[in-house]
């Protein structure tokens, strides 16, 4: 899997959320999601900020920890989403970008990574994401197979410890493997989702 495959698979999981965020409409801004602490405001608020802070890493200036800072979901935060997502695709877009280093502050201050690997983060994130998004807003989600090994590989490289603890984490606890052999439903557990959500809520 090279870093270009890794590109352009993250291409099409962010088109994808944006296709979902087409579908939220005011009424639907204060839902529930399957990110225990976020309503889907929030969740999009989330999405888009992290798209801002990926592309300003990717250009070079993304050490500023204000930049990954969301803003106030609103009416807005549909537009201001699809905004972002077109703001991060560019940005990845340049031959060199898997070859840069990235900040990434959320990390701690002065953490930098290779692009190839900030990428593999990004696309794990709008996958996941994207999948809570779609279920809480009632639509179905399906994963790309051509995401299922790379995805679950660096899934498996993400620490479940104390950190997940924090009201700031995206990720829950891991839950047991769910056993139906399915690669979205081990992913979705290995980063502390139910399948079965809401089922289970």
């Amino acid at each position: 899997m090279t870093t270009e495959d890794l590109r352009e698979l993250d291409r099409a999981a962010v088109l994808a959320t944006v296709k979902t965020a087409e579908l939220v409409t005011p009424d639907l801004l204060g839902r529930p999601t399957p990110c225990a602490a976020w309503t889907v405001g929030e969740l999009l608020a989330h999405m888009a900020a992290q798209h801002r802070g990926f592309a300003a890493a990717a250009r070079g200036d993304g050490a500023d920890l204000a930049l990954w800072h969301p803003r106030p979901p609103g009416p807005q935060t549909g537009e201001e989403y699809a905004e972002s997502a077109d703001a991060v695709l560019a940005a990845f877009a340049p031959d060199d970008v898997p070859q840069r280093l990235f900040a990434m502050p959320e990390f701690g201050a002065g953490v930098t990574v290779p692009g190839h690997q900030a990428i593999g983060f990004h696309l794990v994130d709008y996958v996941v994401h994207g999948w809570d998004l779609a279920r809480a807003v009632g639509q179905d989600y399906e994963l790309d197979p051509a995401c299922a090994e790379p995805v679950l590989r660096i899934v498996g490289q993400i620490p479940d410890g104390p950190e997940r603890d924090s009201p700031e984490s995206p990720f829950a606890h891991a839950l047991p493997d769910p056993g139906t052999g399915s690669a979205l439903d081990r992913i979705l557990c290995m980063l502390g989702r139910s399948p079965n959500w809401p089922d289970r809520h």
